[in-house]
């Protein structure tokens, strides 16, 4: 059954209100905004034993309509792992011991372990998507709790942090049982204020704000941030893509509300469709020519 979310998952505020409601293929989805901090997350959702079971065998088969992966989905991998990889290099970043979270088919982690020469373990629940990445001959495991006790000085979740119940805490353990205390955590999200965001799978949507403060309410410092629209767009600002370490020194972190957030998507999807309009060819890069 579906739980309704009683307290904003960054805050833990009572006050909302209701920001979306709509259809996501046959799937009602409801997001709501949070009155004291301004983050967006779906309530009612899918309770933690209806999500795990979701993302075991029916994600895929809702988002795709194949539980494995299609020539097309391998194509948009592939061009995320560049654009990862190239936001990484820029900082000047390298890697021992490498994990990603969330690895579907393996193609970063075979790209980061190409590219740093370093040793790669993934993790991901979908268990077609874990089978085709072992058959690579890489190592993934279903649930993070089975590499216990694991150390890695590089851990990304590219796409995954928007479909987690609760993305402060997640990202809390992480930095306190898996990275290293001077790691970095690569994160890529959609971006609420150009992407459709609202999935039902999309536990929360980020803007760059929240983004940093859900970081920040874990224990990690922003290094880096970009808005771009890679590989879907050569200028529609589609995702977020954050480098982040863990803080040192004392704990706490003083959340600033954001405001304004119903205004910012408007006026951000109103700038999308004026793109849309004006440089077609520009806005969204064409994955036709790709063969099912």
């Amino acid at each position: 059954m579906s739980e309704e979310i009683k307290k904003c998952p960054v805050c833990l505020s009572e006050k909302n209100a209701l920001f979306d409601q709509r259809q996501f293929r046959s799937h009602q989805v409801i997001n709501r905004v949070c009155g004291s901090c301004g983050f967006v997350y779906q309530s009612p959702r899918m309770a933690a034993d209806e999500l795990d079971a979701f993302y075991a065998s029916e994600y895929r088969q809702v988002y795709q309509g194949k539980a494995g992966p299609t020539p097309k989905d391998l194509f948009m991998q592939n061009g995320r792992a560049d654009s990862l990889l190239d936001i990484l290099s820029a900082q000047g970043a390298a890697a021992a011991r490498y994990l990603d979270v969330g690895c579907s088919s393996g193609i970063l982690l075979q790209r980061f372990q190409d590219h740093f020469g370093c040793e790669v373990v993934g993790v991901e629940p979908g268990d077609a998507y874990r089978a085709y990445a072992q058959k690579q001959g890489l190592t993934v495991v279903p649930d993070i709790a089975d590499l216990k006790g694991a150390r890695f000085d590089l851990i990304s979740m590219a796409h995954v942090l928007e479909h987690l119940p609760d993305p402060v805490s997640y990202l809390a353990d992480l930095k306190a049982d898996y990275l290293t205390p001077s790691g970095l955590i690569l994160i890529e999200v959609p971006n609420l204020y150009s992407h459709d965001s609202f999935e039902v799978a999309h536990m929360s949507s980020f803007s760059a704000h929240s983004l940093r403060q859900v970081l920040g309410k874990a224990g990690y410092n922003m290094i880096a941030l970009k808005k771009h629209g890679r590989p879907r767009s050569e200028i529609l600002p589609l995702y977020l893509t954050a480098l982040a370490q863990p803080k040192t020194g004392a704990p706490g972190y003083r959340l600033r509300p954001e405001r304004n957030v119903a205004l910012k998507r408007r006026t951000g999807l109103l700038w999308r469709r004026i793109l849309q309009k004006l440089l077609p060819r520009r806005a969204w890069v064409s994955v036709a020519q790709v063969r099912e």
